[in-house]
């Protein structure tokens, strides 16, 4: 397969992923659609990860943006669900098969001196008592989903609570 034809899988897959995605903000799917007319900048994905009880969430102390969900920047070549399973275990040490349907999708400057990218989350839940390990100087935690935690994306909090309270109704509507 040709650079080319590997820059187009991958956009393929992120289109998929956006298109699945249960959530979007910030008019994702229409800045994908402009931003696939051009170069793109850096993708991003983080996963939103949970226990099976959906009373927590999984975040990453980040030296700057504060406490945010493990992920990061989409190697070249790299489809955004293997770079967000890769950053899970990179800032963790947590291997977790992600949730089939991509959690959310929005668009955001992930540093001040990138443009506006597109970021997709995805979701895993995983146990409490799961040692944790990760990269140096920037711990993992567990918080309660109605704790608040600092961070520079404040909007965050409400959007993996509303992921979470879908992910409840969705078990919800299993069980009977």
């Amino acid at each position: 397969m040709s650079h080319r034809e590997n820059e187009e899988a991958i956009l393929n897959a992120v289109a998929v992923d956006v298109g699945l995605a249960a959530l979007e903000f910030d008019g994702a799917r229409a800045w994908l659609e402009q931003a696939r007319q051009h170069p793109m900048e850096p993708l991003a994905a983080d996963v939103w990860v949970t226990d099976p009880d959906f009373g927590h969430v999984l975040l990453v102390k980040h030296r700057v943006r504060g406490w945010v969900p493990p992920g990061g920047k989409v190697e070249p070549g790299e489809a955004p669900r293997a770079a967000a399973a890769r950053e899970l275990f990179e800032e963790t040490g947590l291997h977790a098969e992600l949730l089939e349907v991509p959690a959310a999708v929005c668009v955001r400057s992930y540093r001040s001196d990138w443009s506006p990218t597109l970021g997709l989350s995805y979701a895993a839940i995983a146990d409490l008592d799961v040692p944790l390990g990760g990269e140096t100087g920037q711990p993992p935690r567990w918080f309660a989903l109605d704790e608040e935690w600092d961070s520079v994306f404040p909007e965050d909090r409400a959007r993996i609570r509303a992921h979470v309270a879908r992910l409840v109704a969705a078990r919800a509507v299993e069980a009977r």
